[in-house]
């Protein structure tokens, strides 16, 4: 007798593991590096899922081998990494439940004065980054008729400033690109969901300051870029980092029935209902006087 519950405990535990990776669901992130592909990486991965992560920063992306995550080398901009990537997941899970589209890059510059060469870049990384994955991906969750794709945009997706005008407009792209998906997937059981953070802390504003320095400014800007670098600099010393949006990204992956879109941080939800609140024309005065303001400010009480 004794024998036979032995043998029955360990074919249920058995039964039990099988299940158990049966239900784990696999998950493939871009931009896992560092901010919010990282912060979202380490979450999931604690939580039991089964990540994936893709970055063109190889030797920073490979602390994930040794969190139980899965390290790929990846360039979004290039379709053979990107192909190669995905089939990897396939080959070793035999699905994939989740992207997260994340890999991002930004530059600072007015509209007129942005090498073209660099917005070709900025939009080949934020938008047809997002379309690589995005196609590599979908037939994998037709076929399985389920998925869900997360795509990491902006509060600027919806709300423009001066000199971040061209960033904005990629993610004005990945807003539109995401609403349209949502509706094209809908009906194969393939969730679309939209992630809006304001400003955080990720290292991506000192990427984007750098490129504004090394960018030619004529003078009639020259105010303009000052007081724009002025405050937003100041600014960022005083958000917070990634994990508060890693939050929420880990709540659109886990929630049975997740919103079409997640405003992640405060300034990003009061953005957008003060837009709602005004005109065009009055938000835009109200954007530039509180630009100048703000950067007066910054420099008063740096002369204290």
């Amino acid at each position: 007798m004794k024998r036979v519950t032995l043998f029955l405990v360990a074919i249920f535990t058995m039964a039990s593991v099988i299940l158990n990776a049966q239900d784990k669901q696999v998950v493939l992130i871009t931009g896992t590096a560092s901010g919010f592909g990282k912060a979202t990486a380490e979450k999931l991965i604690e939580k039991g899922y089964i990540v994936y992560g893709g970055d063109i920063q190889v030797e920073e992306n490979k602390y994930l081998d040794k969190i139980g995550g899965h390290a790929l080398v990846m360039d979004v901009t290039k379709e053979d990494q990107v192909k190669a990537g995905v089939q990897k997941v396939i080959d070793e899970q035999g699905r994939i439940d989740v992207l997260i589209n994340n890999a991002g890059y930004g530059s600072y510059a007015t509209i007129e004065n942005i090498g073209m060469d660099e917005l070709n870049y900025q939009f080949d990384v934020n938008v047809f980054g997002y379309a690589r994955l995005q196609q590599a991906v979908l037939p994998h969750m037709r076929k399985q008729k389920s998925g869900r794709i997360i795509n990491v945009s902006s509060v600027v997706g919806e709300v423009s400033t001066p000199m971040l005008g061209w960033y904005a407009a990629t993610k004005h792209a990945i807003e539109a690109m995401s609403d349209a998906l949502r509706m094209e997937v809908k009906h194969l059981n393939i969730d679309v969901v939209k992630i809006q953070p304001g400003a955080v802390k990720t290292g991506f504003d000192a990427v984007a300051f750098a490129k504004m320095e090394a960018s030619y400014i004529p003078e009639d800007y020259e105010e303009l870029a000052d007081d724009f670098k002025t405050y937003m600099v100041d600014s960022y010393t005083k958000v917070e980092g990634p994990r508060g949006t890693a939050d929420f990204i880990v709540k659109a992956v886990e929630a049975k029935k997740a919103k079409t879109q997640y405003r992640t941080t405060a300034d990003a939800r009061l953005l957008m209902k003060i837009k709602d609140w005004r005109s065009e024309k009055a938000f835009d005065k109200m954007m530039s006087k509180q630009l100048k303001k703000g950067a007066d400010k910054v420099r008063k009480n740096a002369e204290k």
